[in-house]
């Protein structure tokens, strides 16, 4: 294990050898860990390899990709830094486990769905695609990266009491902007993930 993957906890299951040469990036939620998004990466694409890291921010005892300041207020310093080490660490990740040929989509939930934008608009050749549930706007980039047909999932709630609608819709028109090919898929719950946020995210990665 190089000195880059050891700065993250994380798990790599291997994809089947006659599934598609695809890495799912899983990124848990606040107060998950490197475990929590496993049972749904193989759900979301069987045969997939999946990588899925902790977080190395606590916050209360409850492991984050990058601090923040209050509720919806993200430290941008923080979220730069972590950013990076983590596009490092994937990269790293990716050839050690020999899957560096592989597409790499980001699926990240709530916080992991934020840091997991952030890799978009600072790194927008690692991912080549995202699905993001329950996101916000991570940082308002002063310049629209390269994103050109770049397909993202946005997973939005009618009745999120976390990330309010407006989040979303300025979410998309950011990506938009910088080339991304963005599907906004609304559940009519709260910020909680329903049966068909699953649904829409497998047949997404389908296509």
């Amino acid at each position: 294990m190089t000195a880059t993957e050891s700065a993250f906890v994380h798990r790599f299951v291997p994809g089947a050898p006659s599934g598609p040469k695809t890495t799912l990036l899983l990124l848990h939620g606040t107060g998950g860990d490197e475990h929590d998004l496993i049972a749904l990466g193989r759900q979301l694409l069987p045969g997939a390899a999946l990588l899925s890291p902790r977080g190395r921010v606590l916050e209360h005892g409850m492991p984050r990709f990058f601090r923040r300041v209050a509720e919806g207020v993200f430290d941008l310093d923080d979220l730069k830094l972590q950013t990076g080490a983590l596009a490092h660490f994937v990269r790293s990740a990716s050839e050690n486990y020999g899957v560096e040929g592989n597409q790499l989509i980001a699926v990240g939930y709530s916080n992991g769905a934020n840091i997991a934008a952030s890799l978009l608009l600072t790194h927008p050749q690692l991912l080549s695609g995202a699905v993001l549930f329950r996101p916000m706007v991570p940082f308002r980039p002063q310049l629209a990266p390269d994103l050109k047909d770049t397909p993202v999932l946005l997973a939005a709630a009618r009745h999120d009491q976390v990330v309010p609608s407006l989040e979303t819709a300025e979410l998309s028109q950011i990506l938009t902007a910088a080339g991304a090919r963005v599907t906004i898929h609304w559940h009519p719950g709260g910020h909680e993930l329903g049966t068909d946020d699953i649904e829409a995210a497998k047949e997404w990665l389908g296509k």
